[in-house]
C-alpha cells in the first residue's frame, strides 16, 4: 500500500509537528482538532518552525511554502474519510484515545490504517476498539517532531505485516529512523526514560540536591543535552505522570514504577512545566 494522504488528529505540540514533517515529505495532510483556536495556534507554530529551517538554510523558501500549502485544517473527524493513514496525536489519556479510535473506525475508509502516537498505552487495547485491529499500530514520534530523528513502531497483537510495512515506509519517507518495540507499557524510550525522570523527582523530594544541581550533575556527569527536570518540564509534568501511571499499572504495581508524590503534587497544582509557565522551573510569558 503506497500512502499519499495522511490525516493527523490533534493539533497540539505533537500533532502540529507530525503534520509538518508529513507535509515536508510531500504528503497531502489534513490536520484535525475540535478546537479551531488550537488549529490556528498549530499553523502559527508550523509557520515559525518552517521559517527557522529556511533561516538555517536547511530548507528552501519554495519548499517551505509548498509544505505549508499541503496542510488543510478541519474541525470534524469526517475529514479523515479519504485518508489512507490517520495518526492520532491527542493527550495521553486512555479513555480519550479509545473514544477517538471508535470514532475514526466509523469514518475512515475500510482499508485506511489507523496509527496512534501514544508513548505508553497498549496498542492491542486501542486496536480492539476498532473494526480493523489488523490495520492499527503505534507510531510514536519524539518531541520536537521536526528535529528528532526517531519513530518507535509498535505492532499490536493483530497488526498485519502489510500495515507494519506501510507505516514503516511512511515514517522513513518523513526522514525518520525507525525501531520496532514490543507492545509493552512504555515501549522502549519511555520504559527507560520515565523511571529516570521519576527517580530525579524522588531525589528532589528526598532533599538530595536542588533542582539546578540535579540537572547540572546529570547533564555534565552523563553528557546528556539537558537535565532530567528540565526535560520533564519540556515534556509536560502531566504527561510524565500519565506515563508513569501506565507503567505502574501495566507492570502489576511494581514499586519501581510508582510515580513520585512530588510529581503528582505539582500536577495537582497546575505546575505542568513550560506549557503552563511553571514546573520545576519558572518560565517567563506563562508557557505557550
Amino acid at each position: 500500500m503506497e500512502i499519499e494522504r495522511i490525516g493527523v488528529v490533534g493539533a497540539g505540540q505533537m500533532g502540529n509537528g507530525i503534520a509538518q514533517v508529513a507535509a515536508t515529505a510531500g504528503y497531502d495532510v489534513v490536520l484535525q482538532d475540535i478546537d479551531s483556536a488550537a488549529l490556528q495556534r498549530a499553523m502559527a507554530t508550523i509557520e515559525r518552525s518552517l521559517g527557522k529551517l529556511v533561516a538555517k538554510e536547511r530548507m528552501s523558501e519554495p519548499d517551505a511554502a509548498a509544505a505549508r500549502a499541503r496542510i488543510t485544517q478541519a474541525t470534524d473527524t469526517a475529514a479523515m474519510s479519504d485518508r489512507q493513514l490517520v495518526i492520532e496525536a491527542a493527550t495521553e489519556n486512555v479513555e480519550l484515545k479509545f473514544r477517538i479510535f471508535e470514532g475514526l473506525a466509523s469514518v475512515a475508509a475500510a482499508d485506511a490504517i489507523l496509527a496512534t502516537n501514544t508513548s505508553s498505552i497498549s496498542i492491542t487495547a486501542i486496536a480492539a476498539r476498532t473494526d480493523r485491529p489488523d490495520r492499527v499500530m503505534g507510531m510514536h514520534f519524539m518531541n520536537p517532531v521536526p528535529l528528532m530523528g526517531l519513530v518507535e513502531l509498535i505492532r499490536g497483537l493483530a497488526t498485519s505485516d502489510e500495515t507494519y510495512q506501510a507505516v514503516e515506509a511512511a515514517a522513513q519517507r518523513m526522514g525518520k529512523t525507525t525501531v520496532l518495540a514490543r507492545d509493552m507499557p512504555g515501549f522502549i524510550v519511555n520504559r527507560v526514560l520515565m523511571p529516570y525522570i521519576n527517580e530525579a523527582v524522588y531525589a528532589l523530594y528526598e532533599g538530595i540536591a536542588s533542582v539546578e544541581d540535579l540537572d547540572v550533575a546529570m547533564k555534565l556527569g552523563t553528557n546528556v543535552p539537558m537535565g532530567p527536570l528540565t526535560l520533564a518540564d519540556f515534556i509536560g509534568l502531566d504527561t510524565c505522570l500519565a506515563i508513569m501511571e501506565v507503567l505502574h499499572e501495566g507492570m502489576g504495581g511494581d514499586s519501581k514504577y510508582r510515580p513520585c508524590p512530588l510529581l503528582r503534587k505539582y500536577v495537582e497544582a497546575g505546575w505542568l512545566g513550560r506549557k503552563s509557565g511553571r514546573g520545576f522551573y519558572t518560565y517567563e510569558g506563562g508557557g505557550r
